[in-house]
């Protein structure tokens, strides 16, 4: 009998969805961390290694861990500086099928009790070196949170401690819906409250894969981390370990540190934001070590000008690769490749790169119709990449993804060449230094000084932090707050990315005509118009 064959029935006892069981992250971590076990994958600062085999057998036994805790957790939040078990800890989570989160370290008490609350956080996992006091003011006042476990320290807490208990086992990642929730990340909303990001475990795949596929690595990789191990610390942990490489970690960054290791380690790939590149290359003592290992800097998050992104091509080499996206649509939806960097053209410098054939992109107007190209749209986004929508904001959520689309709230345009150039963005959140601030939360804060009557805060182009935060103050009459006691007062709140650079004080802030600050206003006069 020839032609083709028919398909066969007779395996009745299989059902489909067992026979073709989609590959989801898990997956590609267990594969990468079966083979070449001796093989250093954590190489810290300050000695300590942790190998293929070693964080295998880390994530078998804390998976095994956390799945013994009664009541079995649903929900978990991770607090820690960078510190060698970070990835073992937070990989186990998705082994045990426990929905993650983090919480970034240089938050505050409230921003951490803000989201345990959001999030529905049973399980805290921290790092005791660091955080005991904050995680004793969040135990007290935090009653959802059924278990507590440290990450160091030798107490009834003691992550390690419980683990040793466990024989550590083959990685067999669980069996899950794509669709389901594997994380939720937190960004800011139009009020000034962080949304939960519902990332699903189709969306984490999707993620690494762009990586895997688009992003451009050295034949040996050697990666330098010196962000959150908690955040984008770990952005490129699968595509790494998969492609069988290796990361040195840094406890953060300094520029200093940061070139003495690219020497010390010969290192051959980082992610940077563009102010960590700009302090590089400002440096005095750019020119004293040897960076020349360096085959490719990831860059993205906030914008970086041409002028300067021209400057550090000449100083490091054509060495760049950029890419865009958002919590939302995390990490790729464009990237521009390093040949692509066409330093005698400053609008493709300016460019945030061409779509990847991952994702569906369209450059939309209000009324949700595609542009021209050549005029302003905003970008939008479908495909497999997106997260499933906000937490428990299901208006927020109908509305970002108005029209069958992920709208970014970035502004951009299109040229003949494909490449999108962002011009602007709708939302009023500032990204400063590649971090997120958002104004109103400033705002809140300085409003409770005794000296100030009315704050308004905007962002404002800065040659170092893309943009910088800007307070416009109405101070009470007959008072004379002074600009370092408001930065410090932020400072102390929200941390050192939230403090305003600056303070302006003025007799009003002008008003719109619905009585909101007029911020269009405040930005055509201190900034830049939008």
């Amino acid at each position: 009998m020839t032609g083709l064959a028919t398909p066969s029935t007779t395996s009745a006892s299989v059902p489909d969805a067992v026979l073709r069981q989609p590959i989801h992250g898990a997956d590609l971590l267990a594969h990468a961390l079966s083979r070449d076990l001796d093989r250093p994958v954590v190489i810290l600062d300050d000695g300590r290694t942790v190998t293929a085999g070693q964080m295998a057998a880390s994530v078998s036994r804390y998976a095994q861990t956390y799945g013994a805790l009664s009541p079995r957790p649903l929900r978990a939040a991770l607090l820690s500086k960078n510190r060698p078990e970070v990835p073992a800890a937070s990989v186990g989570l998705t082994f045990a099928g426990i929905v993650a989160t983090s919480l970034h370290p240089m938050g505050s008490v409230e921003d951490y009790l803000y989201v345990i609350e959001d999030a529905e956080i049973d399980l805290l996992i921290y790092d005791a070196d660091h955080f005991e006091a904050q995680v004793a003011e969040i135990e007290r006042r935090a009653p959802r949170i059924k278990h507590f476990l440290a990450l160091g320290g030798q107490g009834a807490r003691s992550l390690d401690m419980a683990a040793a208990a466990y024989e550590a086992r083959p990685l067999a990642s669980p069996v899950v819906d794509p669709d389901a929730l594997a994380r939720i990340a937190y960004s800011g909303g139009t009020t000034g409250k962080p949304k939960g990001i519902m990332v699903t475990h189709r969306g984490i795949l999707t993620a690494s894969l762009i990586q895997l596929t688009e992003w451009e690595w050295p034949e040996e990789i050697r990666y330098l981390i010196c962000a959150p191990l908690s955040h984008a610390g770990a952005a490129s942990l699968t595509p790494i370990l998969v492609k069988g490489g290796a990361m040195v970690v840094l406890p953060g960054f300094d520029p200093v540190g940061f070139m003495a290791a690219v020497e010390k380690y010969r290192i051959t790939a980082t992610l940077m934001v563009p102010t960590m590149v700009l302090a590089l290359i400002d440096h005095p003592r750019f020119g004293e070590f040897d960076l020349s290992s360096l085959e490719v800097v990831f860059y993205g998050a906030s914008a970086f000008p041409a002028s300067r992104l021209k400057d550090a091509i000449a100083k490091l080499g054509p060495i760049f690769f950029q890419f865009y996206g958002q919590a939302e649509a995390p990490l790729s939806v464009t990237v521009m490749r390093r040949k692509e960097h066409l330093t005698d053209d400053p609008l493709r410098l300016a460019s945030c790169g061409r779509p990847t054939p991952w994702v569906h992109v369209a450059l939309l107007d209000d009324d949700c119709r595609e542009v021209e190209d050549g005029q302003p749209g905003e970008i939008c986004v479908r495909g497999p990449l997106l997260m499933a929508g906000y937490l428990g904001m299901p208006e927020e959520t109908e509305k970002v993804f108005e029209g069958g689309w992920l709208h970014t709230g970035d502004v951009a345009i299109k040229g003949p060449d494909g490449f999108l150039r962002i011009v602007d963005r709708k939302k009023d959140m500032i990204v400063t230094g590649g971090f997120n601030v958002f104004a109103r939360e400033v705002e809140d804060v300085l409003a409770t000084h005794p000296g100030v009557r009315q704050a308004a805060v905007i962002g404002v182009p800065d040659p170092k932090w893309g943009e910088a935060v800007m307070a416009i103050v109405v101070a009470v009459p007959g008072s004379e707050p002074r600009p370092d006691d408001l930065i410090a007062l932020v400072r102390s709140q929200k941390g050192a990315v939230q403090a305003p650079k600056s303070v302006v004080f003025v007799e009003a802030i002008p008003l719109s005509a619905v009585g909101k600050p007029d911020k269009k206003a405040l930005r055509l006069k201190y900034g830049t118009p939008v």
